[in-house]
C-alpha cells in the first residue's frame, strides 16, 4: 500500500513540521526524541488528533487535488454532474476501471494515511507520559482518535466493501501483504470502536469546540453505518455478493433502529429548528446550531486548508454571472424530486410544467438557482436572447458574463450552503460549517429502519418532523409509497450533502445511476416572454461494477493478496 512502508521516523518529522512553532519545542532538550518529546506534552498530543481530524474532509471530494478541493460528490450522483465544460472529472462517462477512477484516485491512500496516523497514536497514547499527566484530557483525544479512525473505515466501506482491518501500525518485521476482511466484520469493528469513543467522549462541547467529536457524533456515525448495512446492496441474495459485500445480520435492521433511536433519546426526539421560509432554512447552513451533530468547521485550528476562502460554495457554486465557477449543476431531473408547496409531486395535477419553478415547496427555493431565480440581488438569466438588438443575452448564459465555460450546462445551480450577505463572493463567512452529520439525517435513518421493520406509523412520526419542518403537509402514505416518499425526503432534505451518492447504490436504484441528465434551454423572445425546451445535456451509462469503486492497480501490484473488486 502507498507510503505504508515509510518509517515512524519520517511520521514523526512530518508531524514536527506542523507544530513545530510550539513554545515546548524550543525549550526541551536537544537530544530528546522527538516522539519522546510530543507524547510527553498533553497539548503536543492534541495536535496530531488535529492532523488526523483532516480525514473527514469538508467541501472538496478530493484535498489532494485544486479542482475537486472545490466541489463534491453531487456531480456523480443524481443530483447533477460537474459543470465546467463539460469535463469528466469523476470519469463517469467512460467509466472507472483499476487505473483511473478520476477525481477518486487517492482515496484510498489517503485514507490508510490518516488510519496509520491513528493507529501510531493509539498504538503510544495508553503509556504516554501525557496520559500520567493527565489522563482525563488524553482519554477524551484517545475517544476522538477512535471516533476519527471509525470514520474513515466507515468511508472505505462505503466506497470499496470489505478492507483490510489495521487496529494497529504496521513495523518493518510485519506483513504488508494483507487481505481483505469480510464487509461484516469491517462493520463489527466501526460499530465496536464507536462504542469505546462513545464512553470516552464528551456528549456535548462549548461553542469553542465546534467541531471536535462528541459522544453524539459517534452514535450518528454508528446509526448511518448501520442504515447502510442494512440496505439491500449488501443483502446477499443481491449482486455483487460474496463476504466483501454481504452483511448477513438477520437483525440487521432492527439495529439499524436502534442505533438511530439511540441518538433520538440523547437529544430528547426534539423538533428540528422551526423555519418560516426559504431564507430561514438557508441560515441553518451557515452557523453552528443544536441540530448539527458533527461539522467541520471553517477556520485555522483544525482545517487543512486554513481560510482557503476558494473552496467554499460562494465562489465555487455560483452563477457564471456573478464571477462564481458554477463547478456543479442540479439537473432537472434531480429538481423534479422536490414537491409542490402542497405536498404533492411535479407527476401531480398541481405541477404546471410550462412554468415549473411556481409554488414550488420551500426547498426548492432554498437550495436551487433557477431562471429567474433572485440571488445576489438581481434575478438569476440564463436566458438566450431571440435577438439581442431587443434584449441582451442573459447575464448567466453562455453568452453571458464572465468564463462562460462555467455557465450552467442544465439551467441550475446549487444555492444551498451560500451566505448571500457576503458583499463579495471571497469574502468570508465566520464559523461556516460543513455539515457531516446532522438530527435530520438521524429522523430519516430511523423512518426508514422503522418502515423496514413494519411500523409505518412510527416511520411516519419521524419522517414528518423533516417533512413539516420544510412546511410542506403531513404525509399519510403507507406501503411503498411510504418507502418512496422517505427516499425522496432523503433526496431533498440532505440535498448536496454528499448522501445521494452511496443512498442510490445501496437502494439499488439503477434508473438514478445511469440515465439521461437533463437540462433546461432558455429563450427570452423579442415580447419579453420566456420560455423552455427540456433537453438532454448527456447520457450517463452505467456499469454494475460501479456499485464500487476499483481498488487501485497500484495498490493490489504492492499487495497481491488485496482481492480486487467485482468487474475489474
Amino acid at each position: 500500500m502507498k507510503n505504508i512502508k515509510i518509517l515512524y521516523t519520517a511520521v514523526i518529522c512530518l508531524l514536527l513540521t506542523i507544530i513545530s512553532c510550539s513554545d515546548v519545542l524550543d525549550t526541551e532538550a536537544s537530544d530528546a526524541f522527538a516522539e519522546d518529546l510530543i507524547y510527553s506534552d498533553p497539548a503536543q498530543v492534541e495536535r496530531l488528533v488535529y492532523t488526523v481530524y483532516n480525514s473527514t474532509e469538508s467541501w472538496g471530494v478530493n484535498k489532494q487535488q485544486w479542482w475537486p478541493r472545490r466541489f463534491n460528490l453531487e456531480g456523480a450522483s443524481f443530483e447533477g454532474k460537474f459543470n465546467f465544460n463539460n469535463l469528466d472529472l469523476f470519469r463517469l462517462q467512460a467509466l472507472w476501471n483499476p487505473n483511473n477512477v478520476g477525481v477518486f484516485t487517492e482515496k484510498w491512500a489517503n485514507y490508510f494515511d490518516y488510519l496509520r496516523l491513528a493507529n501510531e497514536f493509539l498504538d503510544r497514547i495508553d503509556g504516554s507520559e501525557a496520559m500520567s499527566k493527565d489522563p482525563g484530557r488524553i482519554n477524551m483525544l484517545k475517544g476522538e482518535m477512535k471516533f476519527l479512525r471509525a470514520n474513515i473505515y466507515a468511508k472505505l466501506v462505503s466506497y470499496y466493501g470489505g478492507v483490510p482491518i489495521m487496529e494497529h501500525a504496521l513495523n518493518l518485521n510485519d506483513n504488508f501483504n494483507l487481505e481483505r476482511n469480510s464487509y461484516e466484520d469491517c462493520v463489527d469493528f466501526i460499530v465496536n470502536e464507536l462504542n469505546e469513543a462513545a464512553e470516552l467522549l464528551p456528549e456535548n462541547r462549548p461553542a469553542s469546540e465546534f467541531g471536535r467529536a462528541t459522544k453524539v457524533a459517534a452514535l450518528a456515525v454508528k446509526s448511518r453505518t448501520l442504515l447502510y448495512a442494512a440496505s439491500k446492496l449488501h443483502d446477499p441474495s443481491t449482486a455483487p455478493n460474496g463476504p466483501l459485500y454481504d452483511y448477513t445480520k438477520a437483525s440487521k435492521w432492527q439495529d439499524a433502529s436502534d442505533a438511530a433511536l439511540a441518538v433520538i433519546e440523547l437529544v430528547g426526539a426534539r423538533d428540528l429548528i422551526s423555519v418560516a421560509n426559504a431564507v430561514d432554512y438557508q441560515q441553518l447552513f451557515l452557523s453552528p446550531n443544536q441540530d448539527i451533530l458533527f461539522a467541520r468547521p471553517y477556520g485555522s485550528a483544525y482545517y487543512d486548508f486554513g481560510t482557503d476562502v476558494n473552496s467554499l460554495p460562494d465562489q465555487t457554486q455560483s452563477p457564471s454571472g456573478y464571477g462564481g465557477w458554477a463547478l456543479s449543476s442540479p439537473s432537472h431531473n434531480f429538481a423534479l424530486q422536490f414537491n409542490m408547496a402542497d405536498g404533492t409531486t411535479t407527476k401531480g395535477s398541481t405541477f404546471d410544467a410550462s412554468n415549473p419553478n411556481a409554488n414550488r415547496e420551500m426547498r426548492y427555493y432554498a437550495d436551487l438557482n433557477f431562471n429567474g431565480a433572485t440571488f445576489r440581488g438581481r434575478q438569476v438569466e440564463y436566458y438566450l436572447s431571440e435577438d439581442t438588438s431587443v434584449y441582451p443575452h442573459g447575464l448567466d448564459s453562455p453568452e453571458g458574463l464572465g468564463n462562460v465555460l462555467h455557465s450552467s450546462k442544465t439551467g441550475y445551480n446549487i444555492r444551498k450552503f451560500q451566505d448571500e450577505s457576503l458583499v463579495q463572493l471571497t469574502d468570508i463567512s465566520a464559523q461556516r460549517p460543513y455539515i457531516l452529520y446532522r438530527l435530520a439525517e438521524i429522523y430519516l435513518n430511523y423512518a426508514e429502519a422503522q418502515y423496514q421493520l413494519g411500523n409505518e406509523s412510527e416511520s411516519r412520526m419521524f419522517l414528518n418532523k423533516v417533512a413539516e419542518r420544510a412546511l410542506l403537509p403531513a404525509i399519510t402514505a403507507s406501503g411503498p409509497e411510504l418507502l418512496e416518499a422517505i427516499k425522496r425526503e432523503r433526496r431533498v432534505e440532505l440535498a448536496f450533502e454528499g448522501h445521494n451518492f452511496f443512498d442510490e447504490r445501496r437502494w439499488m436504484n439503477e434508473a438514478h445511476l445511469g440515465y439521461d441528465i437533463k437540462g433546461l434551454t432558455w429563450t427570452k423572445a423579442k415580447d419579453g416572454s420566456l420560455s423552455f425546451k427540456e433537453y438532454t445535456v448527456m447520457t450517463r451509462p452505467w456499469d454494475t461494477k460501479q456499485y464500487y469503486l476499483p481498488i487501485p492497480a497500484s495498490e493490489v501490484e504492492k499487495a497481491p493478496a488485496l482481492e480486487q473488486n467485482a468487474g475489474y
